[in-house]
């Protein structure tokens, strides 16, 4: 066939009158050169026996562009960007509220300074045992002692 240059060339108004006619205003650089890449694999797959180019061609060209909406539209559906606005009103669910450390402390009154951590630390951090043992340098054996203390003492002003 001849120089691709030249093919390219001779069939940019056809790339460009299957994106107009396919209505689509976005992206029209990318869908050209997905023309571009569609005439190259019609003018190396093209049998001169079957009929002419041209006809070829717009069909391959159109199929290209057609399937390359599709896959973009399918990458689109499985992908949602929330706009930058969304990001501004979500409150930081990381950080713990000034309420619920009042309350838990306010529960926290007959306890020791180190079952009062395990409670903080579990409640608020959801750390496990080892967490915490490892968080205060100690072992898991004195964190499951401080949880102990802590749950018989909370469990004597449930009751109460």
């Amino acid at each position: 066939m001849e120089n691709f240059e030249q093919l390219a060339k001779q069939y940019e108004p056809m790339i460009h009158k299957i994106i107009h006619s396919l209505n689509i205003y976005h992206n029209q650089e990318e869908l050209y050169q997905t023309g571009l890449i569609g005439l190259w694999e019609a003018s190396n797959r093209f049998d001169g026996e079957k009929g002419k180019f041209s006809n070829y061609a717009y069909s391959y060209i159109k199929g290209k562009i057609l399937t390359e909406l599709s896959t973009a539209t399918k990458q689109k559906d499985k992908s949602f960007y929330p706009k930058e606005e969304y990001w501004d009103t979500i409150e930081d669910q990381d950080s713990p509220q000034p309420l619920e450390i009042e309350l838990l402390l306010s529960y926290c009154q007959g306890l020791t300074e180190k079952e009062t951590k395990w409670v903080l630390a579990s409640c608020l951090q959801f750390l496990s045992i080892r967490e915490i043992a490892e968080q205060e340098q100690v072992s898991i054996s004195a964190v499951k002692q401080w949880r102990s203390g802590a749950r018989k003492k909370l469990h004597g002003l449930i009751i109460k």
